[in-house]
């Protein structure tokens, strides 16, 4: 009688059994929501800093000639923000913005190519590594030479200072693929078009997002740079106005709105990096 009672929960047991194997698989495909980020942490340090700048700057322990208070800065960009520093500001933006896109697709095109193809690899690689030691500074004088002093100079600067990190983490990316995927995706009949959508792009993912992060950043500061050349409205013109007339508080206001633009961009781009790569294990998700 026991085995009988036995024999017929067997099936039953078996297909419990594999119910919760399909839900486990079903959970563990699913995609992970990313965690939000909890902004009173981040924002902690920045304001014990000020904090203490203030306090320091009462105490006459920071000599506020050359290190202002924060209520000073305020002060200052509440007095910038009452002329035209949404102009300035919105030049920034659409410099960096024009920039980084065309350093950015410009940095994915050749890093398709060179990724892809051995001779391109041998051939450019070379003279890219070279370019990309240059300083920022060394190219102002030529850019000067060849474009004039309007906005083209400025974006191609930008454009120079984003296009090597993109380019660098987009190979290095190609480069780490799978060879078997590829392999297949031919036998399949993929076309290199085909080839370049399904497998190279999607794997390459993660290493692309870090390059153009890492470009973001450095169109930020390649601004300041470019701002430097006959510019007369900018963010980078406000930093070196406020340098020439001896204006520290004008120049910290000016490097807190370049840290805030930097951040909210990035932001930005991280957004879509945590959408895009949804399917990522990140280790603090690992973690839980």
């Amino acid at each position: 009688m026991s085995i009988e009672s036995h024999s017929l929960s067997s099936p039953s047991l078996r297909e419990s059994e594999h119910e919760q194997e399909q839900a486990a698989l079903a959970q563990s495909s699913a995609p992970r929501r990313p965690r939000s980020f909890n902004w009173p942490w981040g924002a902690l340090l920045p304001l014990a800093i000020l904090g203490l700048l203030e306090l320091g700057a009462a105490a006459g322990w920071i000599p506020s000639h050359l290190l202002p208070p924060p209520s000073e800065i305020a002060q200052t960009l509440f007095t910038l923000a009452s002329h035209d520093l949404f102009t300035h500001i919105a030049m920034s933006v659409a410099r960096v913005a024009i920039g980084f896109a065309i350093g950015a697709l410009l940095a994915i095109a050749f890093g398709l190519l060179v990724g892809m193809q051995r001779r391109a690899e041998a051939l450019l690689e070379p003279s890219f590594q070279a370019l990309r030691a240059i300083p920022s500074l060394a190219w102002i004088p030529l850019l000067l030479l060849w474009l004039g002093i309007d906005e083209t100079p400025k974006i191609v600067l930008i454009a120079i200072g984003a296009f090597f990190p993109v380019y660098v983490n987009l190979v290095a990316g190609i480069h780490s693929v799978d060879h078997k995927l590829i392999e297949v995706a031919k036998i399949h009949g993929l076309s290199s078009s085909e080839v370049i959508r399904r497998i190279l792009l999607p794997s390459a993912l993660p290493q692309l997002f870090t390059g153009l992060r890492t470009g973001l950043s450095l169109a930020w500061m390649f601004l300041v740079a470019a701002e430097m050349m006959a510019a007369t409205k900018g963010v980078g013109y406000l930093l070196s106005d406020g340098r020439e007339t001896s204006r520290p508080d004008i120049v910290l206001a000016a490097i807190f709105i370049l840290a805030t633009l930097g951040k909210l961009s990035d932001s930005l781009l991280k957004h879509i990096e945590v959408r895009k790569l949804a399917w990522r294990d990140m280790p603090a998700q690992l973690a839980r």
